[in-house]
């Protein structure tokens, strides 16, 4: 019997959106967060959220709320994205404006948490989990600041009340799947030993991952599926070659560029200094055609300038 199962990204826009299927999220989420009491309510709108396998190979995003009220945002990119940080804020940014109508009460605002999933090595580290938020430090003692709110104890007849940390700020989680070594330490490890392996380590006893293995085993898979599977993997393959070439091939431009911009800055400076042609062409391999050429645009400038 294959312990194989699809790619969880591929689980995520198809699989995972459904209901029946929140139990498998909701063990990703509460291994990550260390608290088993995450319940996932449903599935918000958001204009990312795609359906077909054709549709953004590189990019798949899941918007939930859970029974906090809280907005989870899941985000996987199978390729390194330009500005990958900045289009995070705004992704979170618009979040909270979206489900903020006009005339709320800020106290109602969304409480956003964004979890990244990256098949790719995003900056430099030593960790394949980080985790971020906004704090508030004294600039001269370095303490942070604790803003706090009262809370009611339901639990009893009178009132009471008790204070808690408040925390508002959009949280950030980013996983690089590549950082990750297949070393089991912690609940969360065995969900990403799965993202990164289809597969789940021999001894994993997260919640819920059991289902996770009944629910994404390609095995279950009926032949239609199976092959819309087997052609969401060959264009994401395709994608990513593309996206490999132009890489390369904007390495070369870039190299090519600079090579020009290096020669260029070297001559501009031999003619500066006064040297002939002879011993700048034997510098940089110009002819006295192109170091004439380099020699008029410095005349022109002085002459602008003056």
């Amino acid at each position: 019997m294959s312990n194989k199962l699809i790619r969880f990204d591929l689980a995520m826009k198809t699989m995972l959106r459904d209901k029946a299927n929140f139990d498998v999220l909701e063990g990703f989420l509460c291994a990550l967060f260390e608290d088993d009491n995450i319940k996932i309510l449903n599935i918000l709108e958001s204009e990312t959220n795609a359906d077909d396998e054709d549709d953004k190979f590189n990019r798949v995003d899941l918007l939930v709320q859970d029974s906090q009220n809280r907005k989870i945002y899941i985000e996987i990119q199978n390729t390194r994205e330009t500005d990958y940080l900045k289009s995070l804020l705004y992704a979170t940014s618009k979040i909270i404006v979206e489900h903020q109508d006009l005339g709320d009460n800020f106290k109602d605002i969304s409480k956003v948490i964004s979890i990244s999933i990256l098949y790719f090595n995003l900056g430099t580290g030593d960790d394949y989990i980080y985790y971020g938020t906004t704090d508030f430090k004294g600039l001269n003692t370095g303490h942070q600041l604790l803003v706090k709110k009262r809370v009611e104890i339901s639990e009893t007849l009178a009132p009471k009340y008790k204070f808690v940390e408040k925390k508002i700020f959009p949280e950030y989680y980013l996983i690089t799947v590549e950082r990750y070594k297949n070393i089991v330490q912690k609940r969360i490890d065995e969900w990403i030993y799965m993202i990164k392996n289809s597969e789940i380590a021999e001894g994993s006893t997260s919640k819920n991952i059991d289902k996770a293995r009944q629910k994404l085993a390609v095995m279950n898979m009926t032949e239609e599926r199976r092959k819309a599977y087997n052609k969401y993997l060959i264009n994401l393959a395709k994608d990513r070659d593309v996206v490999d070439t132009a890489k390369e091939e904007g390495r070369e431009a870039g190299r090519e560029e600079g090579r020009e911009i290096g020669i260029y800055e070297t001559t501009k400076n031999a003619i500066i200094e006064g040297l002939p042609n002879e011993i700048i062409k034997k510098i940089t391999k110009l002819t006295d055609e192109q170091i004439d050429k380099i020699r008029d645009e410095l005349k022109n400038f002085d002459t602008a300038s003056a």
